[in-house]
């Protein structure tokens, strides 16, 4: 079923709204990245000042170009890691277009969904954005301790994560958010399975940027997949 979803969701990555998805959360993430970066800045030029005095050597005038150089190799690098984690915390603010995509072209008998409102939609990104990039910072310090382990544990980290959060999205639209909970908690290795799967692929550069929308309309699958399916498990008990 997991795979099932997976290439469906990959046969459609060619509808427009997709793509628009796409750029919209790429030029929004770039934006954040730069104004962080431009804080960061602004925070050493005001710590170091124009000068600083070190011991034995006197006063010196270049410790804010080292470190504002120091800090642009710094924040390329955590780039790295938050890229993924910031586009799709962003990107999951548009993923209801994402959804509805899938549902006009796989399940068009369905009636019209019920949207989070806007603020709502901005509260629970801001919410993911924190966790994912909390929990993918406190990971670097296992990465440093268990080097060999790190694909691993960047998987299970993120897949858990961006399934949860994916489902929820897709689950949210139909069924409301208790009940998105409770079907969550009920199938949580399934979607942790899937949401590895679609974590594997983060580690490669430039497929990594499209996984947010095909992580979305895959959950959107398993959602529609797995509701079925209890629904199914529960009609005998209701007779």
């Amino acid at each position: 079923m997991i795979f099932a979803s997976f290439f469906r969701a990959l046969g459609q990555m060619d509808d427009p709204r997709f793509r628009r998805v796409l750029w919209l959360g790429l030029g929004l993430t770039v934006a954040l990245l730069v104004a962080v970066y431009a804080a960061f800045l602004a925070l050493i030029a005001w710590l170091t000042g124009d000068g600083a005095t070190l011991p034995l050597i006197g006063e010196v005038h270049w410790i804010d170009d080292l470190l504002g150089w120091s800090s642009l190799l710094l924040m390329l690098i955590l780039s790295v890691f938050l890229m993924v984690p910031v586009a799709s915390a962003i990107t999951s603010m548009f993923l209801e277009e994402v959804a509805q995509a899938v549902e006009d072209r796989h399940y068009p008998a369905l009636p019209p969904a019920t949207p989070a409102p806007f603020w709502d939609a901005v509260r629970d990104t801001v919410n993911f954005l924190g966790v994912l990039i909390g929990a993918n910072l406190l990971a670097l310090i296992a990465y440093a301790f268990l080097p060999f382990a790190a694909p691993f544990i960047f998987w299970a980290l993120n897949g858990y994560l961006l399934g949860r959060e994916y489902f929820q999205l897709a689950a949210m639209r139909r069924i409301g958010r208790v009940d998105a909970k409770r079907l969550g908690r009920r199938y949580r290795l399934t979607i942790w399975a899937a949401g590895v799967l679609m974590a594997v692929p983060l580690t490669l550069p430039l497929v990594n940027l499209v996984i947010p929308i095909l992580g979305a309309a895959t959950f959107t699958h398993i959602f529609h997949a797995l509701q079925s399916r209890a629904e199914g498990a529960s009609g005998p008990n209701r007779r």
